[in-house]
C-alpha cells in the first residue's frame, strides 16, 4: 500500500480539483456565451443518457461482490431497468424497477 505524507496529499487533491475545473471551465466558461451548432447540440442531448449505463455496466458485466463473475440477479435487474425505462422514458422509474427486482431475484436466490 503506498503511503502518502499529508502535504503530498493535498498536493494531489488540489492538482485533482483545478484540472477538473479547468477541463469543465474550457466548455462552459469559454463557449457559455456563444451559441453552439445545431449537430452539437443533438449530440449533447445523449451525453447524460450515457453516463447512468456507463458507470453501471462494470458492476452488472463484472461484479466485485461475485469475484467479477457474472450474476443472474444482477443482469435480470439490468434488463428489467433496461426494458422500464424504455417503456416509460424515466430515469427514476428504471433505477427504481432495477433495484425492486435486483432485490426479489437474491432474496429468491438465497
Amino acid at each position: 500500500m503506498i503511503t502518502l505524507s499529508d502535504g503530498v496529499l493535498w498536493l494531489v487533491i488540489l492538482a485533482l480539483g483545478l484540472g477538473t475545473f479547468l477541463i469543465r471551465f474550457s466548455f462552459l466558461g469559454l463557449a457559455g456565451g456563444r451559441s453552439l451548432p445545431p449537430w452539437l447540440l443533438r449530440l449533447l442531448r445523449y451525453v447524460p443518457v450515457s453516463i447512468l449505463p456507463a458507470l453501471v455496466a462494470p458492476m452488472v458485466a463484472w461484479p466485485q461482490a461475485t469475484g467479477g463473475e457474472p450474476e443472474p440477479a444482477r443482469l435480470s435487474a439490468a434488463c428489467a431497468a433496461l426494458l422500464i425505462g424504455a417503456l416509460t422514458r424515466h430515469v427514476l422509474s428504471a433505477v427504481i424497477g432495477g433495484l425492486v427486482v435486483l432485490y426479489v431475484v437474491l432474496a429468491l436466490t438465497r
